[in-house]
């Protein structure tokens, strides 16, 4: 059997590790039984000084405010009031950096930096700083003592920047602010980028997380002929903020296994003395390198896409390395001790200023900058040029390269219809063919996202151009509907994080992406959401340099009110009420009430840019209620009167029948033909809401309304029904400036579900058009004196109805084959 360079077989017939070519030592401090390594003296000498001057900078930058090249001895005031930053993660991340660099210059290539544990910034921004692109992007952070002293003196400093590797990191693409998230980002950024290589640093702390467990998974989507390749390096330092880390205590042998396990090819560099780490990391990087060359060589030469055992580097390294041992009797390099700042009461304590003045010098600044504070020229011309340069790289500026999708006319793709709420039709079955011509068209920079629920959630048609990826084995059977394939563009893993990595790293370096879920299990990556979207904010708002990015878009389906069959679990609307939490510059929420304003909608957000879009919309048959023309319209405005359910034109209403999603807006309808029908002299205003945000003030979002235009619709002391898709609360908290909430009554969900018919579920959390009808009668004066009859029926048609359903196991017909009358 033949194996690719670097990838020799056991007797097992599977790739050696590095521990059995003999690449690495089994147990730290174990050493090599070759002598020397790939680098001269020299090489050595500079990339130690470089990296010296990487780690003079961190520590400088969380405590110093003055005096930055120690050209008179510290004093307090140099030092800054409020010490912040995390030292402990940061020489490691330097030391990478520096390593990537020489093998970049030597071989020019294409490589970003991830780095899991951002809050280790000072080991990312030092880098950026020393290859001038820092000074280029902030020309008052000039490589000179001042532009110096600004550059400490901003660093988690009041007005300036934060601790992590946020979006204004030149070079940064993940802030690493939470952690777990870093692995599946970097193989986001790989796919459909067969030149790069992803150089993706994972904290030993981080690697506890569940996402990051799930991401080495992702190893299996990686197609060698089209995409680039992730080096994940492995950070063991041993600790978090107060703790030892699980991987740094567990044995080299259990360790490798579990690397080996996840199918990839370990080397191992570990230690502590920089000049034997030096040559060890040299070594294995460029075998790392090498082997994924190699690899992407043979499989593009023979177009053959088969899964290699991709090399990755634990980099075992104390934490804090290179600071000071210890102080007052406490161990701190090598210790939890040196997570964040190693030592504090500087400025009160004399001998805690002489120890950071002596941990300074011990970097021999004076070997480092020249006298103006500029990096000596035998160092600056270790780093890379131009764009080469991983702070300075286009792709984690992924807007420099993002081109406009190719989109076809959405019209194409609309559903026909004749009379108005009388056609069924699956909303979401369209989209998935217009999803497919999009993908046919940009088959390099345009993927599709979801768990394992593609034809679930009537997106099939994607099949029809392209299968899911699958790297792993295939099976006779899979050829049978399987629709697995090495060249796949629908990407599906049953894990929400993994997947919201994998768009958000595809589309921060400038492609293309769309993302579903199930509803209720959109709450996964909330917290990812969260992230993302405080980036988007810092990105858009506040870094102008960050060319805008395509935006994440979100479906959820499978949603609350069609989940009757899977029970309580899968009933949960939440996930837009954690949306309208973030900043309205970067969030947009749509529920279109049927498949063509979905369409409408769909485009839109496909066009759009650094934002993060949801779209609410059920995958099930559903009435169809406008056509192409009166959707465009419609979402244009994002809210409107919906005239043939109305019945107070040219007139003042008595009240207003509002209404947002798909199955609110039917039992809405459906509560309007009731009192059409049997209150024919109420005066009616039916309400469509399809864009959320509409319902908010426009000096707090830009898609909000004017108090005219809200009061336009909805007249100030008019009772308000409000037939809402999800939780009632977020209506109100949306709609504060405008309604008085004594006249809006909204109907959403309240936790009340179980195995039910769809009516039913309606019923428990009065939702339905019963209920909708018995509110109006209620709330418009004078209206519960004549209509007492009709309330009376609403009643018993409730309890007619659960009755039915228990007995039946099914909705009564007339409920379920419901049709809007004319």
């Amino acid at each position: 059997m033949a194996h690719p360079e670097g990838t020799e077989a056991s007797e097992y017939g599977r790739p050696l590790s590095a521990r059995e070519h003999g690449q690495g030592p089994s147990a730290p401090g174990r050493e090599r039984t070759r002598g020397g390594g790939p680098l001269t003296a020299r090489e050595v000498e500079l990339m130690n000084a470089y990296w010296r001057a990487c780690n003079y900078l961190a520590v400088g930058m969380i405590y110093l405010q003055d005096n930055p090249l120690l050209h008179r001895p510290l004093v307090p005031k140099d030092v800054k009031h409020r010490l912040l930053g995390h030292w402990g993660a940061s020489p490691a991340l330097s030391f990478t950096w520096v390593h990537l660099n020489r093998l970049i210059v030597e071989q020019n290539l294409d490589v970003i930096f991830v780095a899991g544990p951002g809050h280790g910034a000072p080991g990312v921004l030092g880098p950026a700083y020393l290859e001038g692109t820092y000074s280029e992007v902030y020309p008052d952070k000039s490589q000179d003592a001042e532009g110096m002293r600004k550059f400490f003196k901003q660093f988690s400093f009041p007005g300036h920047i934060g601790s992590h590797v946020t979006p204004e990191t030149p070079g940064s693409i993940h802030e690493g602010g939470e952690l777990g998230y870093s692995l599946s980002h970097a193989y986001g950024m790989a796919f459909d980028n067969p030149d790069l290589i992803v150089a993706c640093v994972v904290g030993d702390g981080e690697a506890e997380t569940g996402p990051l467990a799930t991401a080495w998974h992702s190893n299996k989507f990686i197609n060698p002929v089209r995409d680039g390749a992730v080096l994940p390096i492995l950070n063991l330092n041993g600790y978090k903020i107060a703790n030892p880390t699980i991987l740094a205590r567990i044995s080299p042998e259990e360790l490798e296994a579990l690397f080996v396990g996840y199918g990839y090819k370990p080397y191992f560099v570990e230690g502590s003395d920089p000049a034997q780490m030096h040559q060890k990391m040299a070594e294995t990087l460029e075998q790392a390198v090498a082997e994924i060359r190699a690899l992407q060589k043979t499989a593009r030469l023979t177009d053959t896409p088969t899964r290699p055992r991709w090399p990755m580097i634990v980099l075992r390294s104390p934490k804090g390395w290179t600071g000071p041992k210890e102080l007052d009797g406490h161990k701190l390099e090598g210790s939890w001790r040196s997570h964040q700042v190693p030592f504090g009461a500087v400025r009160e304590n004399p001998a805690h200023l002489k120890a950071l003045e002596d941990w300074m010098r011990s970097y021999r600044p004076e070997e480092l900058f020249d006298a103006e504070g500029r990096l000596m020229p035998e160092l600056r011309s270790l780093a890379p040029k131009g764009h080469r340069r991983m702070s300075a790289n286009p792709h984690a500026n992924g807007g420099l390269l993002r081109k406009a999708l190719k989109l076809p006319d959405f019209r194409d793709y609309a559903v026909k219809v004749g009379t108005r709420g009388t056609t069924l039709h699956e909303n979401t079955k369209p989209l998935g063919e217009f999803l497919r011509d999009i993908m046919r068209d940009n088959p390099a920079t345009f993927r599709v996202f979801g768990p394992d629920e593609t034809a679930s959630n009537r997106l099939q048609a994607l099949y029809e151009v392209s299968g899911k990826t699958w790297m792993a084995n295939l099976l006779p059977e899979d050829a049978d509907g399987g629709y697995l394939a090495r060249d796949g563009r629908v990407m599906e893993m049953l894990s929400e994080h993994t997947l919201l990595g994998w768009l958000e790293g595809y589309v921060l370096t400038g492609r293309h992406g769309f993302f579903h879920t199930y509803e209720a299990f959109a709450h996964v990556v909330d917290s990812m959401f969260n992230q993302h979207a405080k980036w988007l904010d810092i990105s858009k708002n506040h870094v102008k340099w960050r060319a805008p990015v395509a935006s994440e878009n979100i479906l959820l389906s499978s949603t609350v009110w069609r989940q009757d069959h899977n029970g309580f679990s899968h009933q949960d609307p939440g996930f837009i009420d954690l949306v309208t939490n973030k900043s309205g510059t970067v969030t947009r929420i749509y529920l279109p009430p049927d498949a063509n304003t979905l369409l409408v909608v769909a485009d839109q957000c496909l066009r759009s840019t650094d934002c993060v879009n949801v779209i609410v919309a059920d995958k099930q048959k559903h009435l169809q209620f406008t056509s192409i023309d009166e959707a465009v319209s419609h979402c244009a405005k994002g809210l409107g009167i919906w005239k043939r359910a109305s019945t107070d034109e040219d007139a003042e209403p008595d009240v207003i029948m509002a209404c947002c999603g798909d199955v609110a807006t039917q039992e809405a309808l459906a509560a309007a033909s009731i009192l059409r029908a049997r209150a024919p002299a109420l005066k009616l205003r039916f309400i469509n809401v399809v864009d959320l945000f509409k319902l908010q003030s426009s000096a707090e979002h830009p898609h909000g309304s004017t108090q005219r235009e809200i009061e336009s619709l909805f007249p100030p002391g008019k009772p308000i029904i409000f037939s809402f898709h999800g939780y009632a609360s977020l209506i109100h908290k949306l709609a504060y400036r405008f309604i008085d909430h004594e006249d809006l009554h909204v109907h959403g969900y309240r936790e009340k579900g179980n195995i039910n018919t769809p009516f039913e579920l309606a019923i428990l959390n009065e939702t339905s058009r019963f209920h909708l009808v018995i509110d109006v009668i209620d709330r418009v004066p004078g209206l519960s004196v004549k209509a007492g009859h009709l309330k009376e029926e609403m009643k018993n048609a409730i309890l007619d109805n659960l009755a039915y359903a228990h007995e039946h196991g099914r909705d009564r017909p007339e409920i379920a084959d419901w049709t809007w009358p004319d």
